[in-house]
């Protein structure tokens, strides 16, 4: 039966109920019942040969067991089997976060379908991953030409969620992170850092991201914000972020930091946001990674309560703590076993956070993607987190479409439903029926295969493939982050493993074109993958026209080079047509890689020789 997330127990039995053509309601009932299982999204769903009925206890209960009903009215119509499941979630919370602040910001049309459709996978929570796009009115330098999400689209947006049992949470980074905000005139001053400075390999640069906490201009820039953007959700919690403060006590709290500790400077930092969310009526949620590196100050956090009148802000004897903890890690072998085992052990509420892998990727990493998402959710059950949150982030500028991202958001929601009941084989035929709208199943299949394209390569690296970082990394002379390993590439990657992964890219592409889709939608998609694999080829073509160049082989370059000028202008005029259909302002913070790439062919350089590359030592993203 093809059904995800599916049931911990689900039991066939004999027959068949044909519900009425007419009014088909009335072969549904629905009931609050004791004999539903004891959790507020639990619920039982027979089937027999008198009609549909459901039992719950709660009103998630409800909404659970219509999401499993629609399912099977799309996989057999009218004629249901008789059956009887009974279900309930292993998270309480179970949410998909998506980044609208790396080149894509999504039309309020693409989101309400997206929640729709994540609705039937009992996705409950949603955020969208904002560092500089939500539609603030003083600062409309800072996001008019990335797009914004306004006010009113946000509140049509969390309507729509409350009506679908969603609850779409504020996301709004509060201390890092903040790169074109501190590019403003009026942010400038309470940057930590003035200009940018070197990595800690010397190859690239890190631009001010991260505000110094003791100016005192910042924790009121932060209560603005907070108040132009909180009255536009219903939502009683606000991911303040706080991840990756790079820059912390390199510039205006260096002496506070030397004196007390940056541990300390960011623990201080985070009560005060805390504070602050508290004030309005949120339970703040934060990113992990820093306090992860201070364990001593965890238990800290496990005081924080909401702020009586007078009162410590303590929360009260056995109360619980008015925080969450966001455990993230984006790998395979990522430790969720260990740190969430020291969030629970300091008695401070957690979410695991694991992720699609398809950034700086264009096709996905499904390989580390199935296995990130099952680890996460193992050791979330085993040490009591009390949510799951996928993300997906757009690092790069966000080429990979939504398309990509699909078959990682079907596993996360399987697995914290219920991850000892997913079966990897209905994947492909959920996705055709509910996502892709392919009855053939084709598009799945391609959609599946790319994103286990890139081990053709023979070659691994934290937090890309080659087919993004290559073809979507920056100018070498911006020095910026991605532009380090994704264009050593070329000559690490044997000629032979970068023609079997063009060939297999091609395979697909091949799959995709035979396929038609039975809706609008699905054409869509259809087309936003093939877009993907043909970006995908290019990396491949580029990685072959640099290493002729450093073989001195100078006919067969310039062939390629000819190729590829014409491919890039092809793909261009594709990225450009497609991107209205989904996205807000112009394609070009997302797509500026194409015109620098074709510029790249002409300028015939090549970037790491084969020599150099093969002694460089190599660093990842993850490592800095």
């Amino acid at each position: 039966m093809n059904l995800l997330p599916y049931p911990r127990s689900l039991k066939r039995q004999a027959g068949n109920f044909i519900l009425p053509k007419e009014q088909p309601l009335l072969g549904i009932a629905w009931v609050r019942s004791a004999k539903a299982p004891d959790h507020p999204e639990g619920y039982l769903l027979t089937i027999d040969r008198r009609g549909v009925r459901i039992e719950y206890r709660e009103t998630g209960g409800l909404l659970a067991a219509g999401a499993t009903l629609r399912q099977l009215l799309r996989e057999y119509g009218r004629r249901l089997p008789c059956l009887k499941i009974r279900d309930w979630p292993d998270f309480a919370r179970r949410g998909v976060m998506l980044d609208i602040s790396r080149g894509r910001v999504p039309k309020l049309e693409t989101l309400l379908d997206l929640v729709e459709r994540l609705a039937d996978f009992k996705i409950n929570e949603f955020q969208l991953y904002t560092e500089h796009t939500f539609a603030y009115r003083r600062y409309k330098s800072v996001w008019q030409s990335w797009g914004a999400l306004t006010a009113a689209e946000i509140r049509t947006l969390d309507a729509r969620c409350r009506e679908l049992g969603i609850d779409l949470v504020p996301n709004q980074n509060s201390f890092g992170h903040l790169r074109y905000f501190l590019e403003h005139p009026k942010v400038k001053q309470l940057a930590e850092v003035s200009a940018p400075y070197e990595g800690s390999t010397g190859d690239f640069l890190r631009f001010p991201t991260t505000l110094a906490p003791n100016h005192p201009g910042t924790i009121k820039f932060i209560r603005e914000l907070y108040d132009e953007l909180l009255p536009n959700f219903s939502s009683k919690f606000l991911n303040v972020g706080c991840d990756e403060t790079w820059d912390l006590g390199r510039g205006q709290s260096k002496k506070l930091c030397e004196r007390r500790g940056k541990g300390r400077v960011y623990v201080d930092f985070l009560k005060q946001i805390q504070r602050e969310a508290a004030k309005r009526g949120c339970r703040m949620m934060f990113w992990g990674d820093i306090i992860l590196h201070h364990p001593e100050l965890i238990p800290e956090l496990a005081s924080l309560g909401v702020p009586p009148s007078g009162g410590s802000g303590r929360p009260p004897k056995g109360g619980t703590p008015n925080l969450i903890a966001l455990n993230w890690g984006y790998e395979a072998t990522h430790p969720f076993e260990k740190e969430a085992a020291t969030f629970a052990k300091s008695k401070v509420p957690f979410y695991v956070c694991p992720g699609t892998a398809t950034w700086m990727t264009l096709l996905g990493r499904h390989d580390t993607a199935f296995a990130n998402l099952k680890f996460a959710a193992a050791a979330g059950r085993k040490h009591g987190a009390i949510g799951y949150l996928n993300t997906d982030w757009g690092d790069g500028g966000h080429p990979q479409p939504l398309a990509v991202s699909w078959p990682l958001y079907v596993i996360g929601a399987a697995h914290s439903w219920c991850s000892k009941s997913f079966d990897e084989k209905l994947l492909r035929p959920v996705l055709s029926r509910d996502v892709y709208e392919d009855p053939t199943q084709d598009v799945a299949k391609a959609a599946i295969a790319l994103g286990f394209a890139h081990r053709k390569f023979d070659y691994l690296e934290s937090n890309v493939t080659p087919f993004g970082a290559v073809i979507a990394a920056p100018p070498p002379e911006t020095r910026e982050l991605f532009c380090r390993s994704g264009l050593k590439y070329y000559a690490r990657i044997k000629p032979k493993n970068i023609q079997a992964a063009l060939v297999e890219v091609e395979k697909q592409r091949t799959v995709l074109a035979k396929t038609k889709s039975s809706s609008k939608y699905g054409v869509m998609l259809k087309m936003e993958l093939e877009l993907a694999a043909r970006m995908a080829a290019q990396s491949c073509h580029i990685m072959l026209w640099q290493q002729a160049l450093a073989a001195g082989k100078t006919g067969e370059a310039k062939r390629l080079a000819r190729a590829g000028i014409k491919a890039l202008l092809q793909i261009e005029n594709t990225y450009n047509a497609c991107w209205p259909w989904r996205n807000k302002a112009t394609p070009v913070k997302s797509s500026s890689f194409l015109k620098w790439r074709r510029d790249d062919y002409k300028r015939g350089k090549v970037h790491f020789p084969p020599e150099v590359a093969r002694v460089a030592k190599a660093k990842t993203y993850a490592a800095e």
